[in-house]
């Protein structure tokens, strides 16, 4: 009997989409085979998304909403904007973040071994298994945040393309202090800041930055008398491009964003997601598919 590591398993759940108990059981009854282990789950109904597991999943939505005091954004995946539309996609995205809002998970890893929040029968990895083989396209759950705080806010932009959700600390949650909280999550949304204020930037980034800046200001032939001093300048210039606090306000760029949030409340943390940075875009070959089809046809 051939040893069933966790790892011969955790691969197994990669290429089927199946439970880590159900490929366990499927390792151990085909004695290690990882083969007849995808055979034994798909003849099984287990593994309806196994053939989807090796393509591109890089549309889909990202999804953004508070409710009670529990803020969550939550990005997840599809192969076709066809299917990000469906009225179906956009409720399973829904059906994750009240999820997240319900639980708590501390990491995507442990969200999808989670019971579902609204039928303890499943996984969450099981209805992302269920999904694919619905829907026809292979599903990924990418990343999420959760805020949890007396005064959380969010933002959906472009239906979807950007989410974003940020944490206040204020004395009182007034009106005013809700329009602030708004005019920052879209002031977000556009600007892409980097972090929330200069001490947050690491020492690393810094000395790239200085880095680059003394080099061009060199190739600019100054005297390296003031190079460094125009490095300095230019650094700060820096920390208005990347740090929240100190960007210029998108609604009126005469005033930085700490400026426009005037004392009344200052900034916790936040998060910026948009669909898809960072994953390969998946390219369709119209003459290369039809070409595999007539193949396919041959045989």
């Amino acid at each position: 009997m051939a040893t069933i590591t966790s790892a011969l398993v955790k691969e197994l759940r990669e290429r089927t989409g199946a439970g880590m108990m159900d490929c366990k059981k499927a390792l151990m009854a085909n004695d290690g085979d990882m083969e007849k282990a995808i055979d034994f789950l798909r003849e099984k109904g287990l593994a309806a998304a196994a053939k989807k597991a090796g393509r591109i999943a890089a549309e889909g939505m990202v999804y953004a909403a508070v409710e009670n005091g529990v803020g969550v954004v939550v990005e997840v995946n599809c192969e076709t904007d066809f299917v990000a539309n469906t009225d179906n996609f956009k409720a399973l995205v829904r059906d994750y973040a009240k999820h997240i809002a319900a639980k708590n998970p501390s990491s995507v890893e442990e969200m999808l071994a989670q019971t579902f929040y609204a039928d303890e029968t499943k996984t969450v990895n099981d209805l992302i298994g269920e999904a694919t083989a619905a829907i026809g396209e292979k599903i990924s759950l990418r990343r999420f945040a959760r805020f949890e705080g007396a005064m959380v806010d969010s933002y959906i932009h472009m239906g979807g393309r950007i989410g974003v959700m940020v944490e206040l600390a204020c004395e009182e949650v007034t009106e005013e202090v809700k329009t602030m909280s708004h005019d920052l999550v879209m002031h977000i949304a556009a600007a892409n800041p980097q972090f929330t204020r200069r001490e947050e930037v690491p020492s690393d980034n810094l000395e790239k930055e200085r880095e680059v800046l003394t080099q061009q200001a060199l190739n600019e032939g100054k005297p390296a008398k003031i190079v460094e001093r125009m490095v300095e300048g230019r650094i700060e210039k820096y920390y208005k491009e990347v740090c929240l606090l100190e960007q210029p306000f998108v609604k009126d760029p005469d005033m930085s964003v700490k400026k426009m949030l005037g004392g009344k409340c200052d900034v916790v943390r936040f998060v910026r997601f948009e669909r898809g940075e960072g994953l390969e875009k998946r390219q369709d070959n119209l003459a290369a598919d039809i070409a595999a089809e007539q193949a396919k046809m041959k045989k």
